[in-house]
This record gives structure tokens, C-alpha cells and sequence, in this order.
């Protein structure tokens, strides 16, 4: 059909216009297999019949409204009436993979933060349970009379964090902050004897500022100090002209002296006795090497000073609170 034989859209009728597209179409067809037989992609062998001779019948073209195509002329091809069919997508295995190992991760860090904070409860548990059991004790535990022996042998200052190693001389490698020189010393040191107990006697310590209220054995060693508030064997007593030494830990066994940093001077200290109560007054807060136990040394005037590691939870030092006795700032008690 030349180009002055075409007519309208509107001109044909739908039989002439199933006629023009498939001449349409098998033109383009012939023109597909004549450039793939000269590129030597198709041969054709004699003979042979084609697979389909005979063409499908055509579908018949939905109505189209009036005018709607009009002028236009009927120039359609293969590849214009083709529609492509939708390919369905395949399981994404690299994306469940990715979601997956997300989900492990984040269990694990909850799962981690879980056993931090149950082992933190633990530990604030025991803690809670040795002060009521130390506030028991309080009004209840004999405490022994010092002899008058010298305090000797004591080559750091009590309160540390290491205790015997199964009954053997703790080595240089356990013992934390001792100095491997002095680890002689310290192996050879033999805590004296708990006296008999006396009506004298710390009994009992309290430090309003920081909420302090425990018991006071007598010894410094790792066992007594599980007990409450330790006095140095053979220091002075409440009341009377000397030093008046006490010791605990701060992060262990009630965390009793944690709190020593807050206090100012001019806060109030009060140690019972089964019949007296004496107020000492902070002088002087320090922080010291634990090698310096020349802060025990006896004085000239009744004095106590409460020892204890520093800082919290890291114990490479010791915190020192000097404090002076209030002269005849002393009051009855009941025992």
C-alpha cells in the first residue's frame, strides 16, 4: 500500500484494519529473519515446513470512542505491541541473612547488660545485707582491752583488698599495692592478740554527715574487717590522750567508709563505749600512699583517724581523716 493509497483510521473498517496489521507484522517479521540469516544467525534448511504456518487469529480491537484517533495513520509494529510480563522477584536470602545477624547482635548486648546489671545488684545486695547484719551487732558484741605492747610490723596502712592466699605468703604479683620490697615484711607480720574484752572499749561509731552507723571490732586484718569498723590492735582508747585508729573498706563488705571524701572539717565523729559517748571533730582530710603508716603513730592529744583505699573502686591509695577529741564533750551511755 503506497502512501497515497493509506487512508484514515476512521476510513477502514475493523476486517480492513486486522488485514493492514498483520500485513504489518509479517513485514517486520521477514525483515527480523533476512538481517539474522545475512549476520549467519539463522539457517534455513529446504524442506522443512515452518513450525506455524498458519497465524494465529488476531483479537479483536476494543471498541474506540468517536473521533478519537482520527488522522492518525496505521503505522503499527511488533515491537510497539508487545507488553512485558512482570519477572516475580526471588527470595532475598542476603537481606534475611543481614536481618538476622541484627537481631543476634542487639541479643547479645541486651544479654551482656543483663548479667552487668544482675551482678551490680548482687554485690549491692551483699553489701545491704553485712550492714543490717553489722547494725545487729551493734548494741551485742563484746570488744577486748589492748595490752600495752608497741604497735610494730605494719608495713602499709590497713583497709587493702588482698587477702591471705590459702594460709602461703602472698606473692608480689597478688598483693596489689605493696611494694614488692616490702613483701618480706608484710609476710612476716604477725597481727598481736585480741585482749580480753573491756567496758572501755570501742564499741560503736557514728558519722552523721555521711550516714555512717557501725559496729568497731578490734584488729585490722582482712578477717576482722569483714565484721564492721576495725580499731588498730593496742591504739589508744575513746577519750583518752593518743591515737585512736579505725579502718574499713570502702567498696566491699558494706562499702562503710566510702563516703570519707565528703566530709569537711568541723563534722562531727562519735564513738560509744559500753558507758561513755566522745565527739571528735574533723581537722584534716588527706590523701596518702598506702606505704605511709606514719599516720598511726601515737599523739600527744586524743585523736582518732579513719583510714580507708582510694579512690572508689580503683584503691591505689588511701584517704586519712584526722579528727580531735571535744574536751568534755563525753555523755552516759546505755551499752
Amino acid at each position: 500500500m503506497s502512501m497515497s493509497e493509506r487512508k484514515t483510521v476512521d476510513d477502514l473498517s475493523v476486517k480492513e484494519l486486522e488485514q493492514a496489521l498483520y500485513r504489518k507484522k509479517r513485514q517486520q517479521r521477514l525483515q527480523r529473519l533476512e538481517r539474522l540469516q545475512q549476520d549467519g544467525r539463522l539457517v534455513i534448511v529446504d524442506g522443512l515446513a515452518a513450525p506455524n504456518p498458519a497465524p494465529p487469529p488476531l483479537p479483536r480491537p476494543s471498541a474506540t470512542p468517536t473521533g478519537a484517533m482520527r488522522n492518525y495513520v496505521l503505522d503499527v509494529t511488533e515491537e510497539e505491541t508487545a507488553v512485558p510480563h512482570p519477572q516475580r522477584p526471588g527470595i532475598q536470602w542476603r537481606w534475611i541473612t543481614n536481618k538476622l545477624l541484627l537481631l543476634i547482635e542487639i541479643g547479645a548486648i541486651l544479654g551482656l547488660i543483663f548479667v552487668l546489671a544482675t551482678l551490680w545488684l548482687t554485690r549491692q545486695e551483699l553489701n545491704q545485707e553485712l550492714t543490717q547484719a553489722q547494725q545487729v551487732q551493734v548494741a551485742s558484741i563484746a570488744l577486748p582491752t589492748p595490752t600495752a605492747t608497741a604497735i610494730i610490723g605494719l608495713v602499709v596502712l590497713p583497709s587493702g583488698h588482698k587477702p591471705p592466699v590459702n594460709g602461703r605468703p602472698v606473692e608480689a604479683g597478688e598483693a596489689g599495692d605493696i611494694p614488692a620490697h616490702l613483701m618480706p615484711a608484710m609476710n612476716a607480720y604477725i597481727p598481736p592478740p585480741i585482749p580480753t574484752p573491756g567496758p572501755e572499749q570501742a564499741r560503736r561509731v557514728e558519722i552523721p554527715a555521711i550516714g555512717v552507723d557501725s559496729t568497731i571490732v578490734q584488729g585490722v586484718d582482712w578477717d576482722q574487717l569483714k565484721k564492721g569498723v576495725g580499731q588498730l590492735v593496742n591504739a589508744a582508747q575513746p577519750g583518752q590522750e593518743g591515737n585512736l585508729v579505725l579502718a574499713a573498706h570502702n567498696d566491699i563488705f558494706g562499702e562503710i567508709f566510702r563516703h570519707l571524701d565528703k566530709l569537711s572539717p568541723g563534722d562531727e565523729i562519735i564513738i560509744s563505749t559500753e558507758r561513755q559517748t566522745y565527739t571528735y571533730v574533723v581537722r584534716e582530710i588527706k590523701v596518702v600512699e598506702p606505704t605511709a603508716v606514719s599516720v598511726m603513730d601515737p599523739t600527744a592529744h586524743a585523736q582518732t583517724t579513719l583510714i580507708s583505699c582510694y579512690p572508689y573502686q580503683i584503691n591505689t591509695q588511701r584517704i586519712v581523716v584526722f579528727a580531735d577529741l571535744i574536751p568534755n564533750a563525753k555523755s552516759p551511755t546505755n551499752g
